[in-house]
C-alpha cells in the first residue's frame, strides 16, 4: 500500500467515527457549535454589540441576536473588504465569495475566514472521499487523480474576490500534483472555453479517476475533451473513471447526457451541497436520493417556520424551510436564501428544495423549484429527452390572451415530439401543484415550448457573470435577456 493510500485510511477511520458521533447526538452537537461561535466571536464588534460571551443558551441566543438577511448584513461584509479587523470574525478576513445576487445587487460577497476554508468547505471535500471510501471499499479512485473545474478569483485591494471553487483552489495549491487536476494556473484561467481547452490539452494524457464541480460546467468540458481527443466516451479518454461529485444545481435534468458521456455501470455520483455561505450537507447513503445535514463544520442551523425561527431538533420531515446559518465565516443568523426539505431526523437528512426567490406565482399558482425538477425529470423518462439547461418566466394575461408559463429549454437530446413533451410536462404540473392545476382550469393556458440551440444558456451565463442558470423567475427578465442576447 502507498504512502498516501496509508495517509488517507488513517484520516477516513477518524473522520468515519466523528461523522457517526454527531449522526448520535446531533443537538448536543449543535450546542457545541453554537457555544464555540459564541467564545470565537465575543470579543468582536458583532459580538460586543450583542453581548456574546453573556448567552448561555440556545434561547438567550435566539431572544438576543437579530436575523440578517444580506441586505441587513451587508454593512458588516464592507467593513470587512475595507479592512476593518474583527467585525464579525476574529482576525482580518481577506477572502470573499463571490456569489449570484438575489437582492438588488449583481453579486453577494460572502467572507471566507481561515476556519472556514479548513474546517468548513475543505471538510467537507475531506468526507466526500471519506464517505465514498466506506461505501466502495475497492476504490481504485486515489490511485488517479480528480479533475476539479473551478471558476476564477482576482485581487481587490487586499482582499481575494472570486468563485468558492476558486478561491478553494488557490489556497489549497499543495494539494495540486498530488490529488487533483490540472495545475493551479490552469484550474483559474478566467476565459471559460481557454480553461477548457488548456485543461482537454493537459489532463487527456493524466490519470484522472474522479471530478467535481457544478454539472453545466462539466458537462460542457467534458465535450470539449472529446472533441480535442476525437473520442466517442470518457472512458476512452480516462478508463479508470468512476466518480463524480456535483453539486450546485438539481442533477437531474444532467443525468442522462452524463450516462451517455460516461457508459459504464461503475460510474458513482454524489450529490454534495457547498454554497459559497457553506458546507452543508452531502450525500452519505448511495441507494438514498436524499444528504446528510453535516453538524460539525462550524455552523448552528436554523430555520424559518412561517414567522418563527426554530432551532434544528424542531424540525418535522416532509416539510420545506428557509435556512438560516451562524457560522465560522462570519455569517450570524443568517438567511441564506435557501429552502430544504427534511427527510429524516434520524439522522437529519435533507433534499435542497430550491431558493427563496425563486418561484412562480404570478397568477397565484405558487410554482416551486421543486415541483418544475420533479415534473422534468418524470417528461424526460417518458420521452426519451434530456434537457440540459432551462428557464421558466410567466407570459402575463392580455385582453385576449390567458396567462402561460414559457419554458426556454436545451435539448442534449430531442424528444421525438416537441408537442408531446410540452403536453406531458405540462399534465406532470397539473399532478404535482394542486394551484397551478386550479389555475391551468381558469387563468391559465398549457405552457408554452420554446427551445434554443444548445450551449445557448452556458454562453448567457458567461457573459453574465452567472455561475447557475436562473430556473423560475417571478417575472421576465431573465427569459427576455436571454432571448435577446441568444440568437435562437
Amino acid at each position: 500500500m502507498s504512502v498516501r493510500n496509508i495517509l488517507l485510511k488513517g484520516w477516513f477511520s477518524q473522520r468515519e467515527r466523528a461523522i457517526d458521533r454527531f449522526r448520535r447526538h446531533p443537538e448536543q452537537t449543535q450546542e457545541r457549535m453554537l457555544r464555540h461561535l459564541l467564545r470565537r466571536a465575543c470579543r468582536t464588534e458583532f459580538g460586543w454589540r450583542y453581548g456574546l460571551r453573556h448567552i448561555r443558551s440556545v434561547e438567550q441566543f435566539e431572544s438576543t441576536v437579530e436575523t440578517f438577511d444580506y441586505e441587513t448584513f451587508k454593512p458588516y461584509v464592507e467593513r470587512m473588504m475595507a479592512g476593518a479587523r474583527d467585525v464579525s470574525a476574529p482576525g482580518r478576513v481577506r477572502l470573499f465569495a463571490r456569489s449570484s445576487g438575489t437582492t438588488s445587487d449583481r453579486s453577494k460577497y460572502i467572507p471566507v475566514t481561515r476556519e472556514s476554508l479548513w474546517w468548513n468547505h475543505t471538510l467537507g471535500m475531506r468526507d466526500v472521499a471519506t464517505l465514498y471510501a466506506a461505501a466502495h471499499p475497492d476504490t481504485k479512485v486515489f490511485d488517479g487523480k480528480t479533475l476539479t473545474l473551478g471558476g476564477s478569483c482576482r485581487r481587490e485591494g487586499d482582499c481575494l474576490v472570486g468563485d468558492l471553487s476558486a478561491l478553494l483552489i488557490h489556497e489549497t495549491t499543495f494539494w495540486s500534483g498530488w490529488f487533483r487536476a490540472p495545475r493551479t494556473e490552469t484550474a483559474l484561467i478566467a476565459d471559460f472555453w481557454r480553461k477548457a481547452d488548456a485543461i482537454a490539452r493537459e489532463c487527456s494524457q493524466e490519470r484522472i479517476t474522479a471530478f467535481a464541480g457544478v454539472p453545466s460546467w462539466n458537462l460542457a468540458l467534458m465535450r470539449r475533451v472529446l472533441e480535442h481527443t476525437g473520442k466517442h466516451n470518457l472512458l476512452e479518454v480516462w478508463p479508470d473513471l468512476e466518480f463524480f461529485a456535483h453539486g450546485g444545481v438539481e442533477f437531474g435534468p444532467y443525468r442522462q447526457s452524463f450516462r451517455e458521456l460516461i457508459p459504464s455501470d461503475g460510474m458513482h455520483y454524489m450529490e454534495t451541497y457547498n454554497a459559497s455561505e457553506g458546507f452543508f450537507a452531502l450525500a452519505d447513503d448511495p441507494a438514498r436520493d436524499d444528504m446528510l445535514l453535516m453538524l460539525d463544520y462550524g455552523t448552528f442551523y436554523e430555520f424559518r417556520d412561517g414567522e418563527r425561527i426554530i432551532p434544528l431538533a424542531d424540525v418535522v420531515c416532509g416539510r420545506v424551510y428557509p435556512m438560516l446559518v451562524t457560522s465560522n465565516n462570519g455569517l450570524w443568523r443568517y438567511e441564506i436564501g435557501d429552502t430544504v426539505e427534511f427527510t429524516s431526523t434520524n439522522p437529519y437528512r435533507i433534499r435542497f428544495a430550491g431558493r427563496t426567490r425563486q418561484y412562480i406565482n404570478v397568477f397565484g399558482e405558487e410554482l416551486i423549484v421543486d415541483n418544475a425538477e420533479r415534473a422534468l425529470a418524470g417528461t424526460c423518462r417518458e420521452t426519451g429527452a434530456a434537457v440540459g439547461e432551462y428557464t421558466v418566466a410567466p407570459c402575463y394575461m392580455s385582453l385576449r390572451e390567458r396567462g402561460a408559463h414559457e419554458w426556454i429549454v436545451e435539448f442534449d437530446r430531442e424528444p421525438a415530439d416537441r408537442e408531446a413533451f410540452a403536453e406531458r410536462l405540462d399534465e406532470a404540473l397539473r399532478a404535482l401543484n394542486s394551484d397551478y392545476d386550479a389555475k391551468r382550469r381558469t387563468t391559465l393556458e398549457r405552457l408554452r415550448l420554446t427551445v434554443l440551440p444548445r450551449g445557448s444558456m452556458l454562453e448567457w451565463m458567461r457573459l453574465r457573470g452567472k455561475n447557475k442558470m436562473p430556473r423560475l423567475v417571478n417575472d421576465r427578465h431573465v427569459a427576455d435577456d436571454v432571448l435577446s442576447t441568444v440568437p435562437y
